[in-house]
């Protein structure tokens, strides 16, 4: 290829088109698990969190159910991936062997805030959230009572319908049900079969499956560095228990003028995407996190 201005922006074009063709299939599913917040500054605070306003009987004068400051705050990262390729490629006609790189490029775009949430998800045993106790913990407190959406047994019907009670039955500030139903199950590969026994099988040791119907299997491949991990999440309310909070979406760039250093000094044109995001968690009374690592007795 004679390299000039004019192929360059044909090769960029095409590039560019492989990107966002393998972008545009990616299926966005983490927007199942994540309300996406989008962001004007480098840091959200989000100072409503632990907060559910319901009705009450209108007697006298209004009650303003005052929003408690929390200050829990997320703040954006920057992300970036590069692709250089060599002017002796494209003067060889081999860049058409660089285009599958950019679909690859487009797909890992694509499936960044998912990696962001599934991160968000293992580590919620650790990192903390909007009442300064890690997402997942034992003695989250709601008015007068603590309550416990961390646990540590393996995924089984028995410890399944035990976070469902302990999502079920956990109440507001003033004593009333917070009526959270979870739908979803989250699961690695490596328990698929047992997620799928629990919530799809018909009849168990030829008994009616009583838990059947109650919740989606979703199977993670990004739950796979932790295999015995599992949630339960309520994902039907206009919050789900995690935040993708978008800042600058992720955006296809290039180096290819014949006076930008890369060039000049490496011989190389260089293409890549990068934005800025990051995630966080809601209310943790919408999820229950179990580490998987207290096995089954029998």
């Amino acid at each position: 290829m004679v390299i000039n201005q004019a192929a360059l922006r044909a090769l960029g074009i095409s590039y560019s088109t492989a990107y966002q063709k393998a972008f545009d299939e990616v299926p966005a599913d983490y927007k199942e698990l994540a309300t996406t917040v989008p962001s004007s500054t480098s840091e959200q605070t989000y100072a409503w969190l632990g907060q559910m306003p319901e009705l009450k009987e209108w007697v006298g004068e209004r009650e303003v159910q005052s929003i408690s400051a929390y200050g829990y705050t997320i703040r954006n990262k920057k992300f970036e991936m590069t692709i250089g390729v060599k002017r002796d490629a494209i003067e060889d006609d081999q860049y058409g062997a660089y285009t599958p790189l950019f679909g690859n490029m487009g797909i890992a775009a694509a499936q960044h805030p998912g990696n962001l949430i599934y991160d968000a998800m293992m580590e919620g045993f650790t990192n903390l959230c909007y009442d300064g106790k890690a997402f997942f913990a034992e003695d989250h407190k709601l008015g007068e009572k603590t309550y416990s959406n961390k646990g540590k047994d393996e995924l089984t019907a028995e410890s399944f319908e035990a976070a469902r009670a302990a999502i079920m039955s956990i109440c507001g500030d003033k004593g009333k049900s917070l009526k959270l139903i979870p739908d979803v199950l989250v699961v690695s590969p490596a328990k698929e079969k047992t997620a799928r026994l629990i919530l799809e099988a018909e009849l168990i040791d030829g008994t009616t499956n009583v838990n059947r119907g109650l919740a989606k299997v979703k199977v993670a491949p990004e739950l796979a560095e932790h295999p015995d991990y599992w949630f339960l999440l309520c994902t039907n309310r206009p919050l789900k228990p995690f935040i993708f909070q978008e800042r600058k979406k992720i955006k296809f760039v290039s180096l290819t003028n014949e006076h930008d250093e890369n060039v000049f000094m490496r011989d190389e044109y260089v293409y890549g995407a990068d934005g800025r995001s990051n995630a966080g968690y809601g209310f943790w009374q919408m999820a229950y996190g179990s580490t998987g690592e207290t096995k089954a007795k029998g």
